[in-house]
């Protein structure tokens, strides 16, 4: 496989670099956040908002776009890009995830995972090579390998036995991508998935095997599944000295701006969340200084930015009184502009992230912004 990702720069105070992730649609800057598409959009927000904001790579679900529409059809459009009219790059998980989350509708084999639409409840199948025909068939930038993850807690005889169902898999999808005729969009970037659970020799293992197998960079997965914050970031510290230093490492499903910034310490690049969106659907708005409820008796007469200084298009223009109100009586408009603030700040605090990085001053970046970081209630 060819070289698809440069480092530029490194910080002094951490582990924390910017890179270049080169892709068929376009050079992504890392440390990067990812919005969330499960089902071909980022929830409330059209294509050229998420540009506007400074989006430069979205996910898509494979699990989700499989079961509707259907990836005959997105492929007759001429792709998922096309599909959905976005001309930058695209990472679709492989679907492993949703699976997890399907404990009680699954059968695991060897082979893959037999489970019930959620749906309408018919009976599918996914394994390593459905999963790579249909990221195929999306045509998206970067693909997921599929794997197997474990719940938390696990006891060690599961963590083992995910491990290993995620190892022949992740063999068996290298093998699929290679006989696969090539995409519409260009050649497709293969990520593997570090497993393992709380188990440090298996998440050394789980990186060094994927890595003799040589994939165009890798995730660590199986965390944010219920765990507490510290043990995630243990989890990451187990992999990440096993994973290449000249690969792009990528954190998937986390998670708060304060862990992203933890995590970028530690020299990890690529970041998604559903957090920014689905939250900003119930009412909390994520600021530098931590979240707060729209919907509390507080904000009834506010007249003030949804957050102070920001300059994002909600906050240059609405009220918190105006957006609590449209919130309150469900008016869409109110779900949208929250929206738009919370990856405001988001893709903001990354931006500003690879600036610090850039300029050698993001040790003294991070800590400020952890430090102030806090709940409403403890403000």
């Amino acid at each position: 496989m060819t070289a698809c990702f440069e480092i530029v720069t490194t910080d002094s105070g951490s582990a924390a670099r910017c890179g270049r992730l080169h892709t068929a649609h376009g050079v992504v800057e890392t440390p990067v956040f990812m919005p969330v598409g499960t089902q071909g959009t980022v929830k409330c927000m059209a294509p050229e908002e998420l540009c506007t904001l400074g989006a430069q790579i979205i996910l898509g679900n494979t699990y989700h776009l499989v079961i509707r529409p259907g990836t005959e059809l997105i492929a007759k459009a001429g792709g998922l890009h096309k599909f959905m009219n976005w001309d930058h790059p695209i990472l679709t998980d492989s679907g492993g995830y949703q699976v997890f989350s399907l404990s009680k509708l699954r059968k695991i084999s060897e082979e893959g995972v037999e489970f019930q639409s959620h749906v309408d409840g018919a009976t599918m199948f996914l394994g390593p090579n459905e999963a790579m025909a249909a990221q195929a068939a999306l045509g998206s930038d970067i693909v997921m390998a599929f794997d197997e993850c474990p719940h938390w807690p696990c006891d060690r005889e599961y963590a083992c036995s995910s491990l290993e169902l995620t190892l022949q898999w992740a063999a068996r999808c290298k093998k699929a991508v290679s006989s696969q005729p090539p995409a519409t969009s260009g050649r497709q970037l293969l990520f593997g998935i570090v497993q393992g659970s709380v188990y440090p020799d298996l998440r050394e293992r789980g990186a060094r095997e994927l890595v003799s197998m040589g994939f165009d960079g890798y995730a660590i997965g199986g965390v944010s599944v219920g765990e507490p914050p510290e043990e995630m970031i243990r989890q990451v510290e187990m992999a990440v000295p096993f994973l290449p230093s000249d690969q792009p490492r990528y954190l998937m499903g986390v998670g708060t701006p304060p862990q992203i910034l933890e995590m970028i310490a530690r020299g990890v690049d690529m970041f998604d969340c559903v957090l920014p969106t689905r939250v900003a659907r119930n009412g909390t708005i994520f600021t530098a200084r931590g979240t707060y409820a729209i919907k509390n008796a507080r904000y009834r007469e506010d007249l003030g930015p949804l957050e102070e200084g920001c300059g994002c298009y909600a906050c240059r223009n609405f009220t918190r009184a105006y957006i609590r109100h449209l919130f309150r009586t469900n008016e869409i408009l109110g779900l949208r502009l929250m929206t738009w603030h919370n990856l405001h700040l988001y893709l903001g605090t990354l931006r500003r992230a690879r600036e610090k990085i850039a300029a050698g001053g993001f040790e003294g970046f991070r800590q400020e912004f952890v430090a102030r970081y806090q709940a409403e209630d403890e403000q």
